[in-house]
């Protein structure tokens, strides 16, 4: 079935996120701060998401509940972020960057991109001028978003209250969801998009196929470039010489949720 759709909007999007990320980024590098950066991520993700939606009037069922999977996906995370560097301050991940003007600006380029690009499939979907009604792979999809958001928000909230123990200070989180992969709410997070496809997927047609993209970016961004690698590092540093460590890393998936292997 075809879908009468505008190719500009794309352009613009990606116009849109890169204006949102500028300006975070002018304010983060003139105060030299890490406090936005985490928040400006989020951020984007409802920001992009609204404008699109009220420009296009984008009202139809599909695309309202969309467009809330999103913005409450935004809110809580965006939440979750602030209240952390608020408590610790600092992001470590910037460390190399903070007074470097070239890395700080690869970073904030490669995270307008993100935004962009893990959005497409919705992006497209509030640009659709006619939408059937709500399909069945839609609410499988809901499904799947719901279950990656209640994984995501569960394993946060568990590292969080370890974190926030002095006892725990020097010592990696490794009960809850922690027990069945190293990062739990990195798989909540791939999953939780995932279904955001799936659940746009039967409004598509033709090239719009290529939204794809949208879930493989957000996979592969954190499986293999600024998610799982930098925290798996950061963690050797800090325990790689402690045998539990090495036995908890050689018993726990680094990412699928799965039964500890035996020793």
């Amino acid at each position: 079935m075809f879908f009468a759709f505008d190719p500009y909007n794309i352009l613009w999007t990606f116009i849109v996120s890169f204006i949102i990320q500028a300006l975070f980024f002018a304010f983060a590098a003139s105060f030299k701060t890490d406090k936005v950066t985490d928040i400006s991520y989020s951020l984007g993700f409802a920001v992009l998401t609204l404008v699109i939606l009220f420009s296009n009037k984008a009202f139809a069922l599909p695309q309202v509940l969309a467009a809330v999977f999103v913005v409450l996906w935004a809110a809580r995370l965006g939440a979750y972020l602030l209240t952390r560097i608020i408590i610790t301050k600092t992001d470590a991940r910037f460390d190399d960057k903070r007074s470097n003007f070239v890395n700080l600006l690869g970073f904030w380029v490669l995270q307008a991109l993100a935004v962009w690009l893990v959005l497409m499939p919705v992006s497209v979907l509030l640009s659709l001028k006619e939408i059937g009604p709500l399909h069945f792979v839609s609410i499988l999809g809901a499904l799947i978003w719901a279950i990656g958001f209640a994984i995501e928000i569960l394993s946060d909230a568990q590292k969080f209250s370890f974190k926030n123990k002095k006892e725990n200070a020097k010592r990696w989180i490794q009960s809850g969801l922690w027990k069945y992969s190293r990062h739990p709410n990195f798989f909540g997070e791939v999953l939780l998009w995932w279904g955001v496809f799936i659940f746009v997927l039967p409004y598509l047609s033709g090239a719009l196929y290529i939204t794809v993209v949208g879930p493989l970016s957000i996979t592969i961004l954190l499986l293999f470039i600024s998610g799982i690698p930098l925290l798996e590092q950061s963690a050797d540093k800090k325990y790689g010489n402690d045998s539990a460590y090495q036995e908890y890393k050689k018993r726990t998936s680094i990412f699928l949720m799965l039964p500890q292997r035996k020793g």
